[in-house]
This record gives C-alpha cells, sequence and structure tokens, in this order.
C-alpha cells in the first residue's frame, strides 16, 4: 500500500514503556547521515582532479542560464553514488536531499533551515540514455549533454601514468574479459553458452589494480575481439610519456593469436606471456619431464609408503593415505613450437607439469621472452601466475562498484555507466594506495573500505560560522580515518 502524502503524520509515536519509562520517538532530530566518510572521497577527488577532469568529456548544449546542476556536480554526484553503494539511479531520488552528497558536490549550504535538492533520477538519466531517436544533441530539447568517448578512455590512461612519481623500468599490463548479465533488451545482447546467460562481454586492461582500458563489448565476438587495438591505443599514450619503459603483455590462452603476438615482436621493449591451450602434439612434446616428474614423485611417496606399511596392515588405501603427506612433483622445460596453420614461426613455450597421487596437471604459456634471459620455472611463476591478480580486481569492480549495472536500453549509454563504475574504481584505489598504506586496509576490498571507512553515521549541524559533521564517538576506525586525513591534507592542492 502506497502511503497518500496528504495523510497527517503524528507529530510523536508512543510504544510500550520500558520499566515504566515512556518510549516516543519523534522526526524532529537534526539532520542525519550514514555516509559521512564521503567527505575523505570529496578531498581526494579533489585533490587529483579526477571528476573534475571526467566531466570536461563532457559537452553540455544546455542554457547556461537555465542550468540549475552544472555537469561537474551531475558526474561527481553519479561516481560518488557509486562509490557509496548507491548503484541505481532511483537511489539519488533519496540521496539528492542528503547533506553529505551536497557538500561533496560542493552545494552551498547557508543553514539547516535551507532546502537541499541535487540533481533527480532524470536529471542524471539524461547523461547517461539517450533515445534511438535523437541524432544530435545540440537540437534535442531533453538530451542535451553528450560525451567524448576518446576523451574519456584517454583520461583513463593518463590517470594511470600521473600515479608514478617517476617512469618506471617495466609494467605489466593483464588483459581479461568479464561478463555482465542482462536481463532486458539491451541493444548487442546476445546469449553466450560460456556464461550461460544473455550478456555483454567488456574487455579490461589493467597494471596491477590500476585499470587503463573497460570496453563494452557484444557477448557474440571473439574474446580476443578488440584486444590489439586497444593494446595499441593504450601503449601509444603511454610511450608519448615513457619512451624508454619496457612492456610485457600478459593474458591468457584467449589472446595467444597470431596479430597479438606478431605485433609485440615488431615493437621495442614490448614483451608478451599468454597462456595456450593444450593440444595432442604439446602434450606429446612435454612427456619427458612428465616422466621426470613422475619418477620424482614416486620416489617421494615410496618411504612413506614402506613407513606406513609397518603401523598398519595393506589395505588398498595405504597409498592415499601416504599421499596425503607427500607434497606435489612440479617441473617446467621451454619447448620450441609452432601450429600447423595459424602461426608464422616458431615461438618459445614453457610447459609446466604438476604431477601427482591422482592426476596430472599439464599447463602450456607461450612468451617472446628468451630462456636465456628467465627461466621456464621462473618465468611461469612470476611472471604468468600473478595475473590472477586481475581477477580479483574484476570482482571488485562487479561486486563493490556494480560495473554490471548495464542496464539502460542503449549500448552507448551502458558503456558510459561502464567508465562511471572505472572512475569510481580509480577513486577508490588511490584512496586504498596513497592513503591506507600503512594501515590494516591496504590490502582491503572496495566493499571493506566502504563499510568501515565511508558508511559512518554521522550529525550534520550547520550555521553561518561551520558546517559540523560530528561522527559517533564510538566509531572503531577514528585512528584510520586521522591517518587518511593526514595522507589527504599531504597531497599537493590543484593548480
Amino acid at each position: 500500500m502506497t502511503p497518500n502524502k496528504n495523510d497527517c503524520i503524528p507529530e510523536q509515536f508512543r510504544f510500550e514503556p520500558v520499566k515504566s519509562c515512556p518510549v516516543i520517538v519523534n522526526f524532529k532530530g537534526k539532520p542525519v547521515t550514514s555516509d559521512a566518510g564521503l567527505i575523505l572521497i570529496a578531498e581526494l577527488d579533489r585533490k587529483r582532479e579526477i571528476t573534475s577532469r571526467l566531466a570536461a568529456c563532457f559537452k553540455d548544449y544546455r542554457e547556461p542560464n537555465k542550468i540549475l546542476h552544472p555537469i561537474n556536480s551531475l558526474i561527481a554526484q553519479r561516481i560518488y553514488g557509486l562509490i557509496m553503494g548507491y548503484e541505481d539511479l532511483n537511489d539519488h531520488e533519496t540521496l539528492r536531499h542528503d547533506a553529505i552528497f551536497a557538500l561533496a558536490v560542493g552545494k552551498v549550504i547557508n543553514s539547516e533551515q535551507e532546502s537541499i535538492t541535487l540533481a533527480g533520477k532524470s536529471t542524471l538519466n539524461r547523461i547517461e540514455h539517450c533515445p534511438e531517436n535523437v541524432s544530435s544533441r545540440v537540437d534535442s530539447r531533453y538530451h542535451r549533454i553528450e560525451h567524448d568517448a576518446e576523451a574519456i578512455e584517454n583520461l583513463l590512461v593518463e590517470i594511470f601514468l600521473e600515479s608514478y612519481p617517476k617512469p618506471p623500468r617495466e609494467i605489466i599490463l593483464d588483459l581479461d574479459v568479464t561478463d555482465d548479465l542482462v536481463h532486458g533488451n539491451q541493444e548487442e545482447t546476445f546469449f553466450n553458452p560460456y556464461y550461460r546467460g544473455y550478456c555483454y562481454a567488456p574487455l579490461y586492461i589493467f597494471c596491477g589494480q590500476q585499470i587503463l582500458a573497460a570496453k563494452l563489448r557484444a557477448s557474440n565476438v571473439d574474446p580476443a575481439e578488440g584486444g590489439l587495438s586497444e593494446l595499441q591505443r593504450v601503449i601509444k599514450i603511454i610511450r608519448s610519456r615513457w619512451k624508454d619503459v619496457k612492456i610485457i603483455i600478459r593474458g591468457d590462452s584467449a589472446y595467444s593469436r597470431e596479430d597479438i603476438m606478431s605485433w609485440c615482436e615488431s615493437q621495442t621493449e614490448i614483451d608478451y606471456v599468454f597462456g595456450l591451450a593444450q593440444n595432442p602434439r604439446l602434450i606429446q612434446l612435454s612427456q619427458s619431464i612428465k616422466h621426470r616428474a613422475s619418477e620424482e614423485y614416486s620416489g617421494r611417496l615410496k618411504p612413506i609408503v614402506d613407513f606406513f606399511e609397518t603401523l598398519f596392515s595393506p589395505s588398498p588405501d595405504l597409498t592415499n593415505d601416504a599421499a596425503a603427506f607427500v607434497n606435489n612433483s612440479v617441473w617446467y622445460c621451454s619447448l620450441d613450437y609452432q601450429t600447423l596453420d595459424s602461426w608464422s614461426h616458431s615461438r618459445r613455450v614453457v610447459a609446466k607439469v604438476e604431477y601427482s597421487y591422482e592426476e596430472v596437471d599439464t599447463r602450456f604459456v607461450v612468451t617472446s621472452l628468451p630462456v636465456n634471459k628467465i627461466p621456464p620455472g621462473r618465468l611461469y611463476t612470476q611472471k604468468y601466475c600473478p595475473r590472477g591478480n586481475m581477477e580479483n580486481c574484476l570482482k571488485e569492480q562487479k561486486l563493490g562498484l556494480h560495473s554490471d549495472r548495464t542496464s539502460t536500453h542503449t549500448f552507448e549509454g551502458n558503456q558510459l555507466r561502464l567508465w562511471f563504475a572505472s572512475i569510481a574504481y580509480i577513486l577508490m584505489n588511490a584512496l586504498r594506495e596513497q592513503c591506507l598504506a600503512k594501515t590494516e586496509f591496504k590490502n582491503a576490498t572496495v566493499e571493506t573500505i566502504r563499510t568501515k571507512l565511508l558508511k559512518l553515521g554521522a550529525v550534520i549541524t550547520i550555521s553561518q560560522r561551520l558546517i559540523l559533521i560530528a561522527i559517533s564517538s564510538a566509531c572503531p576506525y577514528k585512528e584510520i580515518f586521522a591517518m587518511v586525513y593526514k595522507s589527504l591534507s599531504q597531497l599537493p592542492c590543484p593548480g
């Protein structure tokens, strides 16, 4: 039942007394927020100028004298909403009256009696949604805000470059694709049998925990579709600033393609490490280390079995029980391998065989790094295996910042939502790396940081002289809050 706005709300609500003491509830308290920690994000954003530079990638064709919510305020409000866990535009119908969001986006509040009104869902929706029948936003009546896709893509790389005080000697770029499941009639969505649903398949490029590219794609394309062009675009910007940096490109077997590998080989100081799907020829070439791994494992297992036989009666399970005390045998080797048709020449392939009592796990990696620079075991464990950390970054994007909330109808609008989630991630990662590096939250996820440091209850008092945000004295993380504030105060001011 929807309440009628004309219904009279009682001044107070009386509940069952507790030990003869009456319990009374009313709505006359001072403004309270549950998002007081947002003030830290806003200060970091002011110092780094991230949302303001994102806003500069938009063109606003609205009449200046009729604008109530400028584009930089709209962008900041949308990004801050994602950071605080409000992924739905409908949430802003309530958030538009929250004083902490008004302060974060720079809205002037003169008194507690002043009505706080930020942009609602309809205004924010005009940034993301553009109907197909609108050919020019200059002439459109309602959709008069346009974004520059190329500028936004370049901004992600520029922010990454700025995060280094000086050019590094080497960086590793990770490529991967994930799924954004959809539940409507969004443009360019298809059923993907691998992900078992209708979805998008965005392509990401990360360097460590920093995002450089987020490209929305239809899910009916090859996993490596657009990978080379995105790499070329990103590396061109990096090379314009860091001419001598060595770049290693890393990905799973979806990216061990001739076009990507050939391009890397034709460039200076660019190498690759890609997973390689196994086939009968590769399995045959790796038989020598499989035999060695088998002999080594058997040599480890036999003394344990012999010892168990002196303690227990012989049984079929004795060897299985003994295997629990034996480490797996792992062997690596380098192979010279060329496919029958798809590769233009032979390449170095590293084989890994892990032998255990229950199974033999064989995996392969193709690389342009020569064997005299890095042996096979170190290449696999130190250069290839750490790519699994990118999976954690993608999970943070999806679970913590709802990057898979691609529920608007147009493909263009959903790409913009993916970029908004990426910028939100950049801000949260900057908070983690620049302000939380010496705290217990240095490796915390976005959700943990939000819950423990940003989701803080506070009473907001507004007067002509100051705005007081009074966080509860029982807050268990006040020391970390103070450390973050100190780190933020040491960041240089813009300009």
